[in-house]
């Protein structure tokens, strides 16, 4: 986005900006430094935007970090569209899709600051089920084959410290820093990620992530047992899933 663009839109460009970086770093939130960075703005008219955003109750300031988050008001918004067009109600054609074409189980999940949120499980017409996860369950991202595809768009500075924030949870699941960006390393290599044998064990998936807007990003997976989902057949419904999704963003 251009934020220097002149016009009577300018402030407006400004603060829809600034809302979108506080969205992207809603895990983490931000400093007056990194929103003056981030945003491009002089940091006058930085800390003007976030102190009114701040006054109307679309960000807010922790009284003791000084980092400013989404506020009240922003995720009610938040809310309310996504009671009326809810993302898995939007993409639910596609995993339909998805199941024929492949008769494996499909996950749809969405970023949800350091985890990926599962909004959709479909069931295709292979007689053993994947229940790994469930609809309104979440997990830490890199953990399972979607959350793989999510994390592996982040920097390995930034996976780093999503990773310090929750190293006793990784650990418990048993995926230490190295593993995991060694993960990350082969997702971004060929376009897509696989587990095998990973949450649970005999059971495998490959994801692959993809953003519906300039703040939301989702990623799909295949999930079936590993005997049918060996590595040549992973490959080949990563290289499917890539395709569809790609299909999908470009028709939107």
């Amino acid at each position: 986005m251009d934020i220097s663009s002149k016009g009577g839109t300018q402030s407006i460009r400004r603060v829809l900006h600034m809302l979108r970086l506080l969205a992207q770093h809603e895990a983490s939130g931000l400093s007056l430094q990194e929103i003056t960075s981030f945003s491009g703005l002089e940091r006058s008219t930085a800390h003007r935007i976030i102190t009114c955003l701040a006054a109307e109750n679309f960000a807010r300031k922790d009284t003791e970090s000084k980092r400013y988050y989404l506020g009240i008001d922003a995720m009610q918004i938040g809310f309310s569209a996504m009671q009326r067009v809810p993302i898995a109600d939007t993409l639910r054609p596609l995993a339909k899709r998805l199941c024929r074409l492949s008769e494996d189980t499909v996950f749809l999940v969405v970023q949800q600051g350091d985890y990926a949120l599962c909004l959709l499980r479909e069931h295709g017409d292979f007689p053993v089920r994947i229940f790994t996860i469930d609809a309104g369950e979440k997990r830490l991202m890199g953990i399972g084959a979607g959350g793989l595809a999510l994390i592996a768009d982040y920097s390995n500075e930034a996976i780093a410290k999503i990773y310090a924030r929750h190293a006793v949870e990784y650990e418990q699941a048993g995926l230490p820093l190295d593993c995991l960006l060694q993960k990350v390393r082969h997702t971004r290599q060929q376009g897509f990620s696989e587990i095998v044998d990973g949450i649970t064990p005999g059971v495998s998936g490959v994801g692959y992530s993809f953003s519906i807007s300039k703040i939301t990003k989702v990623a799909i997976s295949f999930g079936a047992i590993s005997q049918r989902l060996d590595a040549a057949r992973r490959q080949t419904m990563g290289k499917l899933l890539a395709e569809e999704c790609l299909a999908w963003v470009r028709a939107m």
